[in-house]
């Protein structure tokens, strides 16, 4: 089993310990002991590398590789974790509210089929909402912070039942001694100045969706009328964003086939007045014109090394921003668990739809294998829980032997079983893909905390 990572992007040399989790930035000669250190003694580490480097270095760097072994912190063995007992109380935390199967853009690539999720176009009525909100509460356990994302479909064109759904989650927290944090998801073609002083003032965090330039949002992200959302869109957005002042948002798009020159994207959406960006891998099936492929891999991979380079000038010349796929914690988060089942959705996470029914995530509502509940009655098919809340990087055959697993955690559930019809296979391209950001976003954190 491999213990160790190397890999050298935006001139730094960086050696990942997979089992601690530390991050060794390192010179030439360590970067060339590392290779020869488990299996060699060191005369023959001496031997091997003396036409490079004098003995002394060899000796010295050696020592240096010895401490940090001993300290487990280099070639560290893996933990010992028995069996993973994850959420066996069936605590829920969070709840992702469909309250609009319906919308106002027609966007090429949705997975949610234009926003009916391949049903009828339904609102959520307030009492299904009230009682998703009370049915997290019920199963919050002792948990204090709760979380709802308002999504679609489009979730302004259900507005009037998000602020009563806001104004019930207050009521409920006076009652029960908890915390909602609100999140939203809108595409911006309803937002007025009215909407936007309410979602500021009561989202803790919002997802705006373009895609980058307007020939790459207008190709994909069409109104209902046929043309592009761009024009109107943007000022819409700006205006908001200038308004929400220091709180949390991201401007988030997709890329695909058509443009895989996606750093161009992201740099412009950031040049054009958003500093928090998120762009991401489109998915969908190999026959879509905008699928990605795997012979699209090499170019995404570059850009995706291009874009950390323009990051990380941005930085240095103090016009920095952040990138959702480069913010990732180096310090391993906050608990084991965490990093090795990932969203917990289908167990702690869950999709409400419109009627109330409970899905694993929003991706696979509409597939009636995995509804597994509904508001009222609470979760009925609970061997399908638990065999998401089995679901991690030690029993997904493909992660277990994997570098980058305590980072991506094994990955999209959904996009394993839409590609491989398992949930416990990833996604291939998705893998190589992430593995390649968390190489960025470990290289960003190199530069920008030792400089050059």
């Amino acid at each position: 089993m491999i213990k160790i990572h190397k890999f050298e992007l935006n001139n730094k040399k960086i050696v990942l310990d997979i089992n601690s989790g530390s991050v060794h930035v390192v010179d030439e000669l360590i970067w060339d002991i590392v290779d020869l250190y488990e299996k060699n003694e060191l005369v023959d580490i001496i031997k091997q590398l003396e036409h490079k480097y004098e003995e002394d270095q060899i000796k010295e760097a050696c020592d240096e590789v010895k401490i940090l072994v001993e300290n487990d912190l280099l070639f560290s063995e893996p933990a010992n974790i028995g069996e993973i007992n994850y959420n066996k109380e069936n605590i829920v935390k969070a709840l992702c509210l469909h309250v609009a199967h319906d919308c106002n853009l027609k966007c090429s690539y949705c997975f949610a089929s234009q926003g009916d999720f391949n049903g009828e176009r339904l609102h959520m009525p307030l009492n299904v909402g009230k009682k998703a909100l009370e049915f997290l509460v019920e199963n919050s356990g002792n948990r204090r912070n709760l979380e709802v994302d308002f999504f679609g479909g489009e979730p302004l064109m259900n507005f009037d039942v998000v602020k009563d759904l806001v104004s019930y989650g207050r009521e409920l927290e006076n009652k029960h001694n908890k915390n909602f944090r609100f999140t939203i998801t809108t595409n911006g073609i309803l937002l007025d100045e009215e909407k936007a002083k309410f979602i500021n003032e009561n989202m803790d965090n919002v997802v705006l969706s373009l895609d980058g330039r307007k020939e790459t949002n207008d190709r994909m992200r069409e109104t209902v009328s046929g043309k592009g959302s761009f024009d109107v869109i943007v000022p819409k957005f700006l205006d908001f964003v200038k308004l929400r002042g220091d709180k949390s948002y991201y401007l988030r798009g997709t890329f695909t086939s058509h443009n895989l020159d996606f750093s161009k994207d992201v740099m412009f959406l950031n040049e054009l007045g958003f500093d928090s960006v998120s762009v991401e891998p489109v998915v969908a099936s190999p026959e879509n014109d905008y699928a990605l492929l795997e012979e699209h891999l090499d170019t995404i991979v570059k850009e995706y090394e291009e874009l950390s380079k323009e990051y990380i000038k941005a930085h240095k010349n103090g016009k920095g921003f952040d990138f959702f796929h480069f913010m990732i914690d180096l310090s391993q988060g906050p608990c084991f668990i965490k990093r090795v089942v990932g969203c917990g959705a289908g167990v702690e996470y869950l999709a409400v739809t419109p009627e109330g029914d409970l899905y694993p995530c929003h991706q696979f509502v509409g597939n009636e294998d995995f509804k597994m509940g509904n508001v009222s009655d609470g979760i009925q098919k609970t061997e399908l829980r638990n065999e998401f809340r089995q679901a991690n990087v030690f029993s997904k055959e493909e992660c277990s032997s994997c570098w980058a697993k305590f980072y991506c955690s094994g990955g999209c559930h959904a996009n394993a079983y839409n590609f491989n019809n398992d949930i416990k296979n990833p996604y291939k391209i998705g893998c190589e893909m992430e593995k390649k950001r968390i190489e960025c976003a470990i290289s960003i954190t190199a530069n920008l905390n030792q400089g050059e």
